[in-house]
């Protein structure tokens, strides 16, 4: 039976031969970047075959690999059969992975007289945020991040979702184990580190969008990817926590935060009562950014909420050099006009390798302060530059088209700008729909609220420069954190918090973009930079 040894993890994994290597890594828990889960259309789960025999290379993968990469040995492990031993190289390892833990706290009421330990857990569909919480004095004794293993099955929820209905209540199982056996694992860590029991674990508390709810509980989310996209509950959920298969005491409760929509979910309504929304005086933008971009207006005690599909550009998927937030990747970028120059900087200061989702929005901005690209998200031709004009030093055009090259082995090219315009599309206009709806315009926008992962590592300037979001809230923008995590935290320290959050999910009004008046001319409109 040949045996696969991946050199970045570490794992030797037995496989039978003919077997695909994707599936096979998938299996066996090793990460590799893949947004189409196996389609072989996003040209995304490359790895590096060392040594060993492998199928050969079809004019399909050949198409979506650059000359340099098919020399060094790299494949799409899609497309690829292991037939003999072999040893490779992954290329992302996902436990150098920053995940954001911290977050604004306000001061609440807690339950008394609580014995035992608790868990928080913020469930995003890349990451997943947990802090132990020792119950007697409400302490955050420890805290632990991981990737969400369901990205296994694709990378965005309507791609995980599809896997449900291709393979049924196959699927759903195995949603809902990728996660818990993630969960599972990092709790167990986390015990053994602070030497607790693990039975001394009494309750769970999560937080989640709507699918990443129902796909931790193991019930169908088919409902949610398709219109009327209902989900099969909107209530919080308390079940026995053993019984639905985490760790702790056998008694230990699980709860799971409601939500307003199948699109607007306990994740985003742990933000809006993390941040009082309702309370709030003048008005209020809140906004947290990732594949999908879901936001609430609030102003005199009403709050609108809507969702859009921002795709998986803004996290790095579907952009050319696009890569997760891993060392190597470039995170902001200054463009020196005067000297033709790209100054970047990568997160861990090693070598450009590739961009991450925050940094290509950095680059977007740069890109039209710099006027390489129009506001039509066209890149200027070289040839409408002067022959002393050092941008065009940074152009390129080939037989694949128009792009700028950001370092040696990483650029932007004009199909990455296309899918930032769409995000961009998405968001603005989703903001303009919820100002519209609230007869407001841009300047009645007392402050922007920025939560998640994503935003925390967007500057005002990147967030505006790129047109994601008016000019004039630059200096109106404020980050708080991981407000997911922080509400799952409330809801497992207080009673009280519970019931409120269950009444603020009744109260926040949500309305699908798509079937607002003339979206789509505001669509249009709003992907202009």
């Amino acid at each position: 039976m040949p045996e696969i040894k991946d050199i970045t993890t570490g794992k030797k994994i037995e496989c039978n031969s003919g077997e695909n290597l994707l599936a096979v890594l998938q299996k066996n828990k090793v990460y590799v970047n893949n947004a189409c889960n196996g389609k072989g259309t996003c040209g995304k789960c490359k790895v590096k075959v060392l040594n060993g025999d492998v199928s050969e290379m079809s004019e399909a993968e050949r198409k979506m690999l650059t000359s340099s990469e098919i020399e060094s040995g790299i494949r799409l492990s899609c497309m690829v059969e292991a037939l003999g031993d072999i040893e490779i190289q992954t290329e992302n390892d996902t436990t150098a992975m920053n995940v954001l833990m911290s977050g604004y706290i306000p001061d609440f009421e807690k339950d008394s007289n609580l014995t035992g330990y608790g868990v928080a857990i913020d469930i995003g569909t890349t990451t997943v945020a947990l802090s132990l919480v020792e119950f007697s004095t409400g302490k955050i004794i420890a805290e632990s991040s991981c990737m969400n293993a369901q990205r296994a099955y694709g990378q965005d929820v309507l791609t995980r979702i599809t896997y449900e209905i291709e393979e049924g209540d196959k699927g759903i199982a195995d949603l809902k184990k990728a996660i818990i056996d993630s969960i599972n694992a990092e709790v167990n860590k986390l015990c053994a580190t602070n030497n607790i029991d693990v039975n001394e674990i009494i309750s769970y508390s999560i937080a989640g969008n709507c699918t990443m709810t129902h796909m931790v509980l193991g019930v169908d989310a088919r409902s949610i990817g398709k219109a009327p996209y209902k989900p099969i509950f909107l209530d919080s959920q308390t079940r026995n926590a053993v019984d639905s298969g985490f760790v702790g005491s056998k008694d230990a409760t699980l709860y799971t935060l409601p939500q307003v929509s199948g699109y607007i979910g306990g994740d985003i309504l742990a933000g809006a009562y993390v941040c009082d929304l309702k309370n709030k005086k003048g008005n209020s933008f809140f906004l947290d950014i990732g594949t999908n971009g879901e936001m609430v207006l609030s102003g005199n005690g009403k709050m609108v909420s809507c969702s859009c599909a921002a795709g998986p550009a803004l996290e790095g998927m579907n952009i050319t050099c696009g890569m997760p937030a891993l060392p190597g990747a470039i995170d902001s970028v200054v463009i020196d006009k005067e000297e033709g120059k790209a100054k970047v900087t990568t997160i861990g200061n090693e070598a450009p390798k590739g961009i991450c989702g925050s940094g290509i929005l950095e680059v977007m901005s740069e890109l039209i302060r710099s006027e390489l690209v129009k506001p039509t998200g066209a890149f200027v031709k070289s040839s409408k530059l002067s022959e002393d004009d050092k941008r065009r030093d940074l152009l390129i055009e080939d037989e694949s088209g128009s792009g700028c090259r950001l370092a040696e082995t990483v650029s932007v090219t004009q199909k990455d700008v296309r899918q930032i315009q769409l995000a961009k599309g998405a968001i603005l206009s989703g903001f303009r729909t919820l100002v519209n709806k609230c007869n407001m315009e841009d300047k009645d926008i007392d402050e922007v609220i920025i939560a998640g992962q994503f935003g925390s590592h967007l500057s005002a300037k990147a967030l505006t420069g790129s047109g994601l979001l008016p000019k004039d809230l630059e200096n109106k923008i404020e980050y708080v954190g991981n407000t997911s995590k922080t509400g799952a935290y409330m809801a497992l320290m207080s009673g009280k918090v519970r019931s409120e959050m269950e009444k603020l999910a009744k109260e926040i009004e949500y309305f699908e973009l798509a079937e607002s008046e003339n979206y789509e001319q505001l669509f249009v409109e709003c992907m202009r930079f």
